[in-house]
């Protein structure tokens, strides 16, 4: 049983990769297999296999889909866009910035949300200074994602990591923990040392701007400010302890709706065709198809197998072990969801960080961190942001191929994991 959903789980992620048009096809009918054959099984019931979505992603995208959707309809992030050119003087910088505008956005926010914030914004740009915006939104993606370790509210993955038995940190732990300096500072090493591998990305596009900027109108505001309201909401609720589980989705949602309301009071019909129009349907139907196939490798005892191997092999060595963990988790993570791969090898880092080995436990969490958060922009499958993203590209009607995504993504991440590792290993695993 387990080896047959384990071929069928590295089947699909192939055939993902190879057809990329027909993804939320391809992890539906895979989706469907497994959790037939692991109910037949006894290996996951009707309730695991329905509480294995993750609805606080699923209600955030949905909800956040509708309110950038207002936000572009609106012809801000036209405005926006045209402001940035203006005051920029070569159009190398503007798509750099971008890129880094979202990091620091996305180490304060959901992943996800600020792909859908600045891809407008990206889109716009890409247009007016006349380049393709497929690396301009892969950029963003990776960026993104690349930020999500940095703090507490940036990432499943860091709030996992703070509320477990294990580890126990606080939103300031992130920053300074026992009078050492924390992962932020790792994350934000590895960010700045993917800026030259931006420049080299938008380098063809390294010319001066001369562009007069345009007398754009703005059909109304409200979407803005509902926007940045969510940004607030999402940061200000990361404080609130023992929270609902949808607690972000709902706020997503709820934001969604006013602005929705809004726009029928004010726009009417207009409004219902735009929020439709906004809404992508296959990338929500793919990341919840997904969601499946994971509980099912789960549950078969897959990923755990892979977290016994990294005992097994590492050893007493402190030094292996944790380059172990740093880059085993970034292979694993560019093709497994880092959600459930964090949750079950948090328990493993805790049995290895016992008696001798338990000063290096913050060595062993932030390395795991680094590696499963990072890994995920090895491949446009492997991190929701860069399901969202080519999403978001598709809909444009532009073809995204898997080799224009690992030009970036591969550089882009072993950069940031190399610096970001190395810096926890200087300041964590030399006591």
């Amino acid at each position: 049983m387990k080896f047959f959903i384990l071929a069928l789980f590295i089947l699909t992620y192939i055939m993902i990769i190879w057809v990329p048009k027909r993804k939320t096809l391809i992890t539906m009918i895979s989706a469907v297999i497994c959790a037939v054959s692991c109910l037949i099984f006894k290996k996951i019931t009707f309730r695991e296999v329905a509480l294995s979505i993750d609805y606080n992603v699923v209600l955030m995208l949905f909800g956040i889909m509708i309110t950038v959707g207002l936000f572009s309809d609106s012809n801000m992030p036209n405005r926006l866009s045209d402001k940035l050119i203006s005051k920029i003087p070569n159009s190398l910088f503007a798509l750099v910035l971008l890129s880094v505008l979202s990091g620091i956005i996305s180490a304060f926010i959901d992943n996800v949300a600020t792909v859908l914030m600045l891809a407008p914004i990206g889109l716009s740009v890409a247009k007016k200074i006349g380049v393709s915006p497929i690396p301009v939104i892969i950029s963003i993606a990776v960026s993104s994602n690349l930020q999500g370790a940095a703090t507490l509210v940036g990432d499943t993955t860091s709030i996992m990591l703070a509320s477990s038995k294990f580890a126990d940190m606080s939103f300031f732990d992130f920053f300074f923990i026992n009078g050492r300096l924390s992962i932020f500072w790792a994350v934000e090493i590895g960010a700045i040392l993917t800026i030259p591998i931006l420049i080299y990305v938008f380098r063809k596009d390294n010319k001066k701007l001369i562009y007069n900027s345009e007398n754009i109108t703005v059909s109304s505001v409200v979407p803005s400010v509902l926007l940045l309201l969510n940004i607030v909401l999402l940061v200000a609720v990361s404080f609130i302890p023992n929270k609902p589980d949808l607690t972000n989705g709902l706020i997503c949602v709820g934001i969604g709706v006013i602005g929705l309301i809004y726009y029928v009071i004010r726009f009417k019909s207009r409004a219902i065709k735009t929020a439709i129009d906004s809404i992508d349907y296959k990338t929500i139907l793919f990341l919840i198809f997904l969601f499946i196939i994971i509980a099912c490798v789960e549950k078969c005892g897959i990923i755990n197998d892979i977290g016994k191997l990294f005992s097994k092999v590492g050893g007493k060595n402190i030094f292996l072990l944790y380059f172990l963990i740093v880059f085993g988790s970034v292979l694993f993570s560019a093709v497994i969801d880092n959600i459930p791969y964090v949750a079950t090898m948090l328990p493993v880092v805790a049995t290895i960080a016992v008696g001798e080995m338990a000063k290096y436990s913050y060595l062993l969490y932030f390395g795991l961190l680094i590696g499963a958060t990072l890994g995920g922009n090895l491949t446009p499958v492997g991190a929701s942001a860069n399901v969202v993203g080519i999403g978001i590209l598709q809909k444009e009607g532009l073809e995204v191929k898997t080799s224009s995504f690992l030009k970036i993504g591969v550089p882009f991440t072993m950069v940031a994991v190399f610096g970001g590792a190395l810096f926890v290993w200087l300041t964590w695993g030399l006591i």
